[in-house]
């Protein structure tokens, strides 16, 4: 079964981050700038929240407020999910699923490892099947 740390190892540990006290607009274009949907909210070096395009959808658009001058403090998502780097893609796509969240942190010992998002277990589960059907397919033709 694969783990995080080995999806990790694949798409790197690269995290965007952004801090509280930035505009929800500075967070939208680092977010274009880094081409990716969510980023982690730090305080220091500690994870205090997710700032995704939902959330800007449904906290600032929805809701007629202004990019320029709302905080990520103020609609960033704090009941994140974190799981550590020997999760499997299978418990951490079963957590995904009951929390409906798109994106979990994966922390050892308190340290943010990288962020995991629900394409990148989608991804995995087909790598690792289209290798067990490409196993299937040489063991088949080689014994006939």
């Amino acid at each position: 079964m694969t783990t995080m740390r080995q999806i990790l190892a694949k798409k790197g540990t690269k995290v965007w981050s952004i801090t509280p006290d930035d505009t929800v607009l500075a967070g939208l274009e680092r977010m274009a700038e880094a081409d990716v949907g969510a980023m982690v909210v730090l305080e220091g070096r500690k994870p205090v929240g997710i700032f995704n395009e939902r959330r800007y959808a449904r906290e600032v658009i929805l809701k007629g407020r202004s990019s320029a001058s709302t905080l990520v403090r103020e609609i960033m998502q704090t009941d994140f999910k974190r799981v550590g780097p020997d999760q499997t893609v299978e418990e951490c796509m079963a957590l995904m699923t009951e929390s409906r969240q798109r994106h979990l942190l994966v922390m050892n010992r308190g340290r943010l490892l990288g962020i995991v998002s629900i394409g990148d277990l989608v991804k995995s589960i087909i790598d690792e099947q289209e290798h067990t059907i490409a196993q299937l397919v040489q063991y088949v033709t080689g014994a006939a």
